[in-house]
């Protein structure tokens, strides 16, 4: 499979937030994604489910021979190594990854 250039959206409002979000960029060559621009860092309010901290997020622009599932499930095993639960919807994240854009 060639390469994709993808937009990946990370977040956390739980603990020491610029160091996980640090650490889930220095996980990503791991999980198969060479990491080519991060965005600066910036706080965005809860949204939904308000009982909780602001959240620190980027984006990562990155090139990766994965298939968009397979991906996914590198980026969630990344949050389950880091430790992070999603025991509320749209609740408190120590780290959230999503795909924004894969490929075209």
């Amino acid at each position: 499979m060639a390469e994709k250039t993808v937009y990946l959206s990370l977040g956390s409002n739980v603990g020491e937030r610029e160091a996980n979000l640090r650490a889930a960029i220095a996980a990503l060559p791991g999980a198969g994604v060479r990491v080519t621009r991060v965005s600066a860092f910036y706080e965005t309010e809860p949204v939904d489910y308000l009982e909780q901290g602001w959240f620190l997020n980027c984006v990562v622009e990155g090139e990766t021979e994965k298939a968009a599932m397979e991906l996914l499930r590198s980026l969630r095993e990344i949050e389950t190594r880091m430790g992070s639960k999603k025991l509320v919807a749209k609740g408190p994240r120590l780290i959230d990854m999503d795909i924004l854009l894969y490929g075209q």
